[in-house]
């Protein structure tokens, strides 16, 4: 790979998840504080993501990698996503605002594996140039929350606007990326291809089951950090909440380079139990600090992050791949990805949403009861895990 090819990829990178960052982290307080739409509303919302994630392989798997060049289909995606994105910052109405972000989201979802797949398709030894380029995504939503913070736009339209710019610029740039033809040209692609039922084969080993369903549960309390901790923040007096979020990002990074580390060490299973454990302690933090004495517990809550991520999501993929047999390695990864990020995000949305709207008070919101009620649901899948997941499966995958 050039330079100038590892450059765009880069740029490519950057820009993808800053247009992300710019606005999902923060449309929570804008759509509470500024539109005053409700906690199921606003959950719905962040339900427009997960409900893309479901349908975006379909529209990858048969559309976009069967007839057109990877960089057009990312470059005519942005640049209607940025439309959209600018339609929406208009929007004030929840039924008006959920169709236009739904159809926003569904343009947006498959383009994280279309740059996925377009720098895949440049590099000679993707383990070792993948995270190098892979990481200027994870910077690029840390200085979108700079950004947002910086203008102080958590309660303003104005951050879908930064998002639809940065949108009409990648889809602009996207042209000059290097040429990535369709992967499947001429071949026939079904809903079983597409969705990686091949992979329902390693249900009938317990500790791949059991691994599924956990994934799916911890993404059910997973939304109440995405969808409510800015407002949260907020509310509780905070203020650049956008970049004390970023935080989070940042231990990402951290914990990603110290994975080798902990591998050797832990083990799959108890990486694996360490980031379910995180998730249950980070809720536990959040109901129990404050924007005084306690405030450092808010900033552990969110420097958990890595842990949370890294331990579970990235462990877990590192298991599927080391549990499927070769032919079906690429159908595992998206059967999980389809009932995590899509089936399960999805419920999260919904339940968080409705959560919320049950611990209304006059002042705002009773956030103690509200983040207990994750804490709680983590705790039962760690449970479940720690007592159903084998080990000795575990040590032949890893």
């Amino acid at each position: 790979m050039t330079q100038t090819i590892r450059l765009k990829l880069s740029v490519m990178m950057f820009l993808e998840f800053f247009i992300w960052g710019a606005w999902y982290v923060t449309m929570g307080t804008y759509l509470l504080k500024t539109l005053s739409f409700s906690g199921t509303e606003s959950g719905a919302a962040y339900g427009t993501t997960a409900l893309a994630a479901i349908v975006s392989p379909f529209f990858v798997g048969m559309v976009a990698d069967r007839f057109f060049a990877t960089e057009k289909v990312l470059a005519a995606l942005h640049l209607i996503g940025a439309v959209l994105l600018y339609w929406v910052s208009t929007l004030q109405t929840f039924g008006s605002f959920y169709w236009v972000l739904l159809a926003y989201a569904l343009c947006y979802m498959p383009t994280l594996a279309l740059t996925n797949a377009l720098a895949f398709h440049q590099m000679k030894d993707p383990q070792k140039e993948f995270p190098g380029i892979r990481v200027l995504g994870t910077v690029g939503w840390i200085v979108a929350g700079v950004v947002i913070s910086a203008l102080s736009a958590e309660p303003l339209a104005l951050q879908f606007r930064l998002a639809a710019g940065a949108s009409l610029a990648l889809g602009l740039f996207a042209f000059t990326l290097p040429h990535t033809p369709p992967a499947k040209l001429g071949h026939a692609v079904s809903v079983r291809d597409v969705l990686g039922l091949d992979a329902l084969q390693l249900m009938r080993s317990r500790s791949f089951a059991i691994f599924v369903l956990g994934s799916f549960l911890v993404c059910i309390p997973l939304q109440f950090y995405y969808a409510f901790l800015n407002p949260f923040l907020n509310e509780i007096g905070r203020t650049s909440t956008a970049v004390t979020q970023s935080l989070g990002q940042v231990s990402e990074v951290g914990f990603m380079l110290l994975m080798p580390f902990f591998f050797v060490r832990l083990g799959v299973k108890n990486m694996l139990l360490v980031g379910m454990a995180a998730w249950m302690a980070r809720y536990l933090l959040f109901a129990f600090g404050d924007n005084h004495s306690m405030v450092w517990m808010l900033f552990l809550g969110i420097l958990l992050h890595g842990v949370c991520y890294d331990f579970f999501f990235v462990t877990g993929q590192i298991y599927v791949d080391a549990k499927a047999p070769l032919h079906i390695r690429a159908a595992a990864q998206g059967f999980i990805t389809f009932v995590t990020y899509g089936v399960g995000m999805f419920i999260g949305s919904y339940l968080s949403g409705w959560i919320v709207d049950q611990y209304v008070t006059p002042g705002g919101h009773d956030w103690r009861t509200i983040w207990l009620v994750p804490a709680a649901m983590a705790f039962g899948v760690l449970a479940l895990f720690a007592a159903f997941f084998s080990g000795r499966e575990e040590a032949r995958a890893a």
